[in-house]
C-alpha cells in the first residue's frame, strides 16, 4: 500500500502520528473517526509485503492478537474491509519495561516481582490459549503507571498445531540473544518453558540491572548460557534474598524439564517466597569456573556439524540390514 502521512486519512482512521518504525513496519497513532478512540495502527514496509516469510509473520502476529482477549495482553481489533495490508490495535499510554529498566538501572524487588507476576499471569493465559510468545523482552512489554503490563508482538509467536518452522527459518523463531532460551540455542522450536526462561532473565535484569549473560556479540552471548552458569544473583546485587535469587535459578534452568513448567507455579513461588526451599546449588559456588566462547563456540559448531554424519551412519546401517 502507498506511504502515510500524518493527516492522512485510512479508510476509517485518520493518521496522527509515527510512533515506532522497525524493520518491517511502522506504528501510527490515528482516530477511529467512528468512535473518536485512538488505536495505534501498523503497517509493513513494502519491501516486507513483498518478503512471503516476513509477511507471514505480520499476519501471525494479526491472527493471534485476534484471537487473544486477556487485560495483559494488547489487542487486535478483528479485520474489516480495508483498502490495504495493516494492522489495528488498542492504543496504549505506558513505557516499555525497557525504558523503566535504563531510566532506573535496577527496580525496587516490590516493584520488580508485581510486574513479574503480571507478565506471568499474562503468560498462563496466552500458553493456556495455545500460544508461545518465543519472543519476550523488556521491549515487548509495556507498562502503565500502576505497573500492570500488556505483551506485545506476536510477530513470531508460536500456535499449537501449526506447522513447524524448518532448520532454515531458524533465525526467524530464535528470540532475541540476552532472552532466547538455550533450547532455541539448539535450534528447538521451545514451548512455554521458553517463555518462563525469558521472563527468568528479566527478572533477574530488573533485580540487578543486568543480564546474566554476556559476550562482545550475540554468538557469544547465546554461547555463554549454554557452557557457562549465570553469576549468581546475590553476588550482582546482595538486597536479592535467598528465596527470589532460588526463584530465578529455578527459571533459568538449563534444562526445560528442570524448569517451572508453567508461568502460574512461577508466579506462586514469587507470591509465597517464604515458602520457597532455597538449595545449595553448584552453580552458587562454581560460576567463576567459565568456559571460553571460542571452546564454547567450537563444541556446539562440531555438534551441529555431527547431525548429518550420524544421520548417514544410521542410514547406511540400516542399509546393510535389510
Amino acid at each position: 500500500m502507498k506511504p502515510v502521512h500524518a493527516g492522512d486519512q485510512l479508510d476509517n482512521f485518520r493518521i496522527e502520528n509515527l510512533v515506532a518504525r522497525s524493520g518491517m513496519a511502522s506504528i501510527w497513532k490515528a482516530t477511529d473517526l467512528r468512535s473518536g478512540h485512538f488505536v495505534a495502527i501498523k503497517i509493513p514496509h513494502p519491501e516486507m509485503e513483498a518478503d512471503p516469510a516476513l509477511f507471514e509473520r505480520f499476519e501471525r502476529e494479526g491472527e493471534i492478537g485476534e484471537k487473544l482477549d486477556h487485560p495483559g495482553v494488547m489487542k487486535v481489533f478483528p479485520a474489516e474491509k480495508r483498502s490495504g495490508k495493516y494492522m489495528v490495535m488498542e492504543w496504549l499510554d505506558g513505557k516499555l519495561l525497557r525504558n523503566i529498566i535504563h531510566d532506573n538501572k535496577k527496580l525496587p524487588a516490590e516493584r520488580a516481582m508485581k510486574i513479574t507476576i503480571c507478565i506471568l499471569d499474562a503468560l498462563d493465559y496466552i500458553h493456556h490459549n495455545g500460544v508461545v510468545h518465543r519472543d519476550l523482552k523488556p521491549e515487548n512489554i509495556m507498562v502503565d503507571q500502576d505497573d500492570q503490563i500488556k505483551l506485545i508482538d506476536f510477530g513470531i509467536a508460536g500456535k499449537e498445531g501449526a506447522r513447524r518452522l524448518t532448520f532454515a527459518k531458524l533465525s526467524q523463531v530464535m528470540g532475541t540473544p540476552d532472552y532466547i532460551s538455550p533450547e532455541q540455542v539448539k535450534g528447538k522450536r521451545g514451548d512455554g518453558r521458553s517463555d518462563i526462561y525469558a521472563v527468568g532473565i528479566m527478572l533477574y535484569e530488573m533485580l540487578s540491572g543486568k543480564t546474566p549473560f554476556s559476550g562482545p556479540n550475540p554468538m557469544a552471548i547465546m554461547n555463554d548460557r549454554m557452557v557457562n552458569n549465570p553469576v549468581p544473583p546475590r553476588e550482582a546485587n546482595p538486597e536479592i534474598t535467598p528465596a527470589q535469587q532460588e526463584v530465578i535459578y529455578r527459571a533459568l534452568e538449563r534444562e526445560p524439564a528442570n524448569r517451572y513448567s508453567t508461568a502460574s507455579e512461577f508466579a506462586w513461588d514469587l507470591e509465597h517466597l517464604d515458602q520457597v526451599g532455597v538449595e545449595d546449588r553448584a552453580e552458587m559456588h562454581n560460576w567463576k569456573k567459565r568456559k571460553t566462547p571460542l571452546v564454547g563456540q567450537i563444541l556446539f559448531y562440531v555438534g551441529m556439524a555431527l547431525i548429518p554424519i550420524v544421520l548417514l551412519a544410521l542410514l547406511l546401517w540400516v542399509a546393510k540390514r535389510t
